[in-house]
């Protein structure tokens, strides 16, 4: 590459530091987002078309764009603690990180097979690329604007400061030196670029430079360029010490202004003309083909590796990196210019996430509560004479998960207890779930676990757990080649009184004591001899082979879920139809499925009010006259991530409550293995309704889904606000 070009040089100042100086104009005042999910240029339908017309569908991965933005969205909410909003903005980077390695590098791989095919909205790959270009373009510039004209002021209003290197005093640049020289110099590994040293293959969304080099080295090979590899070891934000930071703030550099700083000591000798931050996210989604895999866990180790280094599908450089330079980069990744995202800042933001953790700032975060315990439950005796006495419903995490864990530890060491069978999907690597089954097992416990292995991004978590559990003594299953194993069930048989009795658990989420503190989620603990036979003949399908057992209440996929949510969606069609009262309620995270949504329209046609509400991806158009005028569709956007999965159904005044680990999705209908349990108590299902009917009426975080594709934000304008989440946790949370 020539030494001499014309560089794009406007931006040159702005962007040589990690963090930018103060525009020279005022931007535009940020405003809540009215970005639509690709469906705004289509004709509305008549209200007799038919359901099946692409103009009724929103695509599913602009839709799941739709909702990284809300997440987006709560960084300006001034509700939100600071260091909370600070936080949402994270997550919208880790977010649209998955959603690239996935997402968007499954529509890339469609493409380079020449594929074409439509979905239920009737676009093509290619227009769906190139929507996703351009809304997460406009997106990822308001992210910084939002970082960098409101939450860093906010945050040097509270004394909390990011340092440029142009503010370094004198004693701070030495110290940087000095930690340079210390802890960055022995662990850099600079990789110039000529023949012998080809473009090296860089890790996926690891922090690098590409560097612009002039003069001889010590083996008389002229300089160009060379790739610096921001060592992975080391921290990304580096507190300043308190005797060099200005009395009373919180001083941060980033270790991308320290190499920016001192590249020209890892270059000695040589002229260093530009140092460029630069990231690249690759397909990180696994392939294992389940025909050819004879021994799943060996396929997956092998997998994991390769994840590292998948097909680019993202390249993202400083905003003062030359055109040329980018271009080079594209090239090297096989990318083209729309894959191409020019940061104002930081081009890792996720890892600022370590500031969270290191302030001591209590009164910049959500105020701590303690999850609260069913009266039922606070005794010092056997958690096994309350289940035998009714139904317990926890709804986390407002109600502590500890429930849940003290069941297994006590059924661990119950001389008592012959046998434990459990699913595990995502449940942490040090879960006190994994060694109670551990103890269990060790015990002399018959200990059957079946560990999802494919659970995506913690494939190498199970691997190790499931390591941990055969090690034990524990028979460790993965479940179903061709179904992943997502329903959530523990199984447990105790001999009483000479006779074996059955105790189960449903839920709702993951195995997760981390998680359940974050998640919304129902879990229910039952005695029920139907149910729990019921659990106890699914268990026995996915460790055994034969054919579907009949089972009595519980609704499993890929069985019958699907079939009987379509007749029990149907069942009040009827109802209306007869001019009968008739509601339906649906939470749950995803609905994309075209025959559900097929069924919710006829439903709406048929005059049933259906309330949808739907955190994430919404494939069904509400509000279409004639078709789904009877529907509104929320999406609940707060503190906690709204994970339940929970369905109310009118029943001509015969109610029904039902609480899955499926959302409204393909893959859940029919390519896992789910579960779908009635709620039974009377007064258990009325409580849950009482939650489904707060969400309802939200008018804090809660955002509309409009005909046109938009989301708006609900407002309590002259109405009292009403937070469903805080009403949740001021009703089940301990009292102080």
């Amino acid at each position: 590459m020539e030494k001499s070009r014309d560089h794009k040089k406007s931006s040159a100042k702005k962007g040589q530091d990690t963090l930018p100086t103060q525009s020279e104009t005022t931007p535009p005042p940020l405003r809540v987002n009215r970005t639509r999910t690709g469906i705004h240029a289509k004709p509305t339908p008549s209200p007799e078309a038919e359901l099946d017309e692409a103009v009724l569908y929103f695509n599913r991965e602009l839709s799941h764009l739709q909702f990284n933005i809300r997440v987006l969205e709560q960084a300006l909410d001034t509700s939100h603690p600071l260091l909370n909003r600070l936080m949402f903005l994270l997550i919208f980077s880790s977010n649209l990180d998955e959603f690239f390695e996935i997402r968007v590098a499954g529509l890339k791989h469609q493409l380079a097979l020449g594929r074409d095919d439509t979905g239920a909205d009737g676009l093509t790959p290619k227009q769906v690329l190139d929507e996703i270009a351009r809304i997460t373009h406009e997106q990822i510039e308001r992210q910084y604007q939002i970082l960098n004209d409101v939450l860093l002021p906010a945050l040097e209003e509270q004394n909390i400061r990011f340092r440029r290197r142009t503010q370094w005093t004198d004693a701070q640049n030495e110290w940087v030196r000095d930690y340079f020289e210390e802890e960055v110099m022995p662990v850099i590994s600079p990789i110039g670029l000529d023949p012998s040293h080809p473009f090296p293959r860089l890790v996926n969304k690891s922090l690098n430079f590409i560097v612009e080099l002039e003069g001889q080295d010590a083996f008389g090979r002229e300089g160009g360029l060379a790739i610096l590899p921001a060592p992975r070891s080391l921290p990304r934000l580096i507190r300043l010490p308190e005797a060099l930071a200005e009395e009373g703030y919180a001083d941060y550099l980033f270790l991308s202004s320290m190499i920016h700083a001192h590249a020209q000591e890892v270059f000695p000798g040589m002229k260093v003309h530009g140092c460029y931050q630069f990231r690249l996210t690759r397909n990180a989604d696994l392939a294992v083909d389940p025909e050819e895999v004879s021994d799943l866990a060996s396929a997956l180790r092998g997998e994991l590796l390769a994840r590292r280094y998948g097909d680019g599908v993202r390249l993202e450089v400083a905003d003062n990196c030359p055109d040329d330079l980018a271009a080079f980069l594209l090239k090297q990744f096989e990318l083209e210019e729309q894959d191409l995202y020019r940061v104002n800042g930081p081009v890792n933001l996720i890892r600022m996430m370590a500031l969270i953790g290191d302030m001591d700032r209590p009164d910049l975060l959500y105020r701590p509560f303690t999850a609260g315990i069913p009266k039922e439950l606070r005794f010092e005796g056997s958690l096994f004479d309350t289940i035998r006495q009714g139904d317990v419903l926890l709804h986390h995490p407002f109600q502590s998960f500890a429930p849940i864990e003290d069941l297994l530890r006590e059924a661990a060491r119950d001389s008592d207890v012959l046998a434990i069978k459990q699913t595990l999907y995502r449940t942490g690597a040090d879960s006190p779930i994994v060694g109670a089954l551990v103890d269990a097992a060790r015990n002399g416990k018959e200990v059957t676990v079946v560990i999802e292995l494919r659970a995506r991004f913690d494939e190498a978590d199970n691997l190790a757990l499931a390591s941990r559990l055969q090690e034990a003594g524990a028979i460790v299953i993965y479940g179903v080649m061709a179904y992943k194993t997502h329903a959530k069930m523990v199984h447990i048989v105790r001999r009483e009184k000479g006779e074996l009795r059955y105790y189960v658990h449903l839920g709702t989420g993951n195995y997760h004591s981390k998680t359940a503190k974050l998640y919304t989620d129902y879990s229910l603990l039952t005695a029920n001899e139907t149910l729990c036979e019921d659990v106890h003949r699914v268990f026995q399908q996915l460790s055994g082979m034969g054919k579907p057992r009949n089972i009595d209440i519980l609704l499993h996929a890929p069985f019958v879920l699907h079939e009987r949510l379509v007749e029990m969606i149907n069942r009040e069609a009827k109802f209306a139809e007869k001019d009968k009262k008739s509601h339906l309620i649906i939470k749950c995270n995803s609905l994309t499925e075209p025959r559900l949504i097929r069924a919710l329209y006829r439903a709406s046609r048929a005059g049933v009010k259906c309330d949808l509400i739907i955190r994430g991806m919404c494939c069904l158009r509400p509000g279409v006259p004639g078709i789904s005028d009877n529907i509104a569709v929320r999406s609940i956007i707060g503190r906690f991530l709204e994970h339940t999965r929970v369905f109310y159904f009118h029943n001509d005044g015969k109610p029904e409550v039902w609480a899955s680990s499926a959302d409204f999705m393909e893959r859940n209908m029919f390519h896992r293995v789910e579960t779908c349990f009635p709620i039974l108590d009377k007064k258990l299902a009325q409580r849950v309704r009482k939650d489904l009917e707060t969400y309802l009426v939200d008018n804090c975080q809660s955002w509309l889904l409009r005909e046109d594709g938009s989301y708006q934000k609900q407002e309590p304008d002259d109405a009292a606000p009403i937070s469903a989440q805080e009403t949740l946790l001021y009703a089940y949370a301990a009292k102080p």
